[in-house]
């Protein structure tokens, strides 16, 4: 609880005068204003985050964390959750989406064990930071209790911690734990009161009762553990996950140190709508990448009061959406650095 609370202590705001002055550069650049987009905004958030007129990002780390859920047991997915463990084994070897992808950007992946059912061997290349071997099944009681659920958010603020101090400047959010998009909706339902059936999506692979026995088993969960919507931990230890909790603490961790935090789709937004209701100044750290194509994704991101900047029909999860967005920020960096300003190339003209 101690680094939680020292974590939150250290989070401020995004630097204004940073902001303003990547600003009037931007809208003095050999350029229609305006005309670079969504680009210039990034410029602009990253300004303000590194307190740089021109910000440099070429330290990026995805960090993806694996859990598994209980919930699993109620048959809300097709998956056996031995593919947690597969998939978390594999992602040190380089052989997922998501380490393709980041491959792309020279971007390390790093993967955190914080509730994988079974013990993963001791060579696997896999940091554990384990708080239960899975959550237990929210359909019968609590996914787990407040200070486990505590303990999440501060395995993921140790892990992000741990890789700022050796230099990133850059990072992601990325999940891996087969059942996750059961607790997702269901802190959205929670957070918002929509039923569960209007925000349930298929998953990774809707199980033989279909979405309306899944949005059914949500229902349940809430209904039986009454997750209180204003103490969001209170709603992560009911109906959550502990790999939500820790991207959560992956969040906050970069809000702290003034990182930017690229987000993935909509398990990694919900772990953004945790980290904000814990302190809503993060929001200012956070990069929304891709739109998901999960129900609830384009309703916990107008939650954030964030707009993804790629629509790309993903919904593979892992952080992939996360690493295809890093190249649009490294334009934006390059965009302040290289390109000119108009009186600069009427200079380079007269030369």
């Amino acid at each position: 609880m101690q680094l939680l609370h020292d974590t939150i202590q250290n989070i401020q705001g995004a630097n204004k005068n940073s902001r303003e002055q990547a600003r009037k550069r931007i809208d003095i650049l050999c350029k229609p204003p305006g005309s670079l987009g969504k680009l210039e905004s990034i410029a602009v958030q990253l300004s303000g985050i590194t307190g740089q007129l021109y910000p440099v990002i070429d330290q990026k780390v995805m960090i993806v964390c694996a859990a598994d859920h209980g919930v699993c047991k109620e048959g809300v997915t097709t998956n056996p959750q031995d593919v947690t463990l597969f998939q978390t084994l594999n992602f040190p070897k380089g052989g997922t989406g998501v380490c393709a992808i980041a491959s792309v950007t020279n971007t390390k992946v790093v993967t955190v064990d914080v509730g994988v059912k079974d013990d993963l061997p001791l060579n696997s290349g896999v940091i554990v930071q384990k708080v239960k071997y899975g959550t237990d099944n929210m359909a019968q009681g609590p996914a787990m209790s407040r200070e486990e659920a505590i303990q999440s958010i501060e395995a993921g603020i140790r892990v992000a911690t741990d890789e700022i101090i050796k230099g990133a400047n850059l990072l992601g959010t990325g999940e891996m734990g087969i059942g996750n998009t059961t607790p997702s909706t269901a802190i959205l339902a929670v957070l918002t009161g929509y039923d569960p059936i209007e925000i349930t999506g298929f998953g990774a692979g809707v199980g033989q009762g279909g979405i309306a026995h899944k949005a059914a088993v949500i229902q349940k969960a809430i209904t039986l553990n009454k997750p209180n919507p204003n103490d969001i931990i209170d709603v992560l230890a009911k109906v959550g996950g502990l790999e939500i909790g820790a991207m959560a603490g992956i969040i906050l961790a970069a809000a702290s140190h003034r990182k930017p935090v690229v987000i993935d789709g909509f398990i990694s937004t919900i772990a953004a709508l945790i980290a904000y209701q814990i302190e809503p100044k993060v929001k200012d750290f956070i990069i929304p990448s891709h739109a998901s194509e999960e129900p609830g994704a384009k309703i916990a991101a107008e939650l954030l009061g964030v707009e993804p900047v790629l629509h790309m029909n993903m919904r593979l999860g892992e952080g992939s959406g996360a690493a295809l967005a890093f190249p649009l920020l490294d334009a934006a960096c390059s965009m302040m650095k290289n390109m000119v300003t108009l009186e600069e190339a009427m200079n380079l003209l007269a030369k």
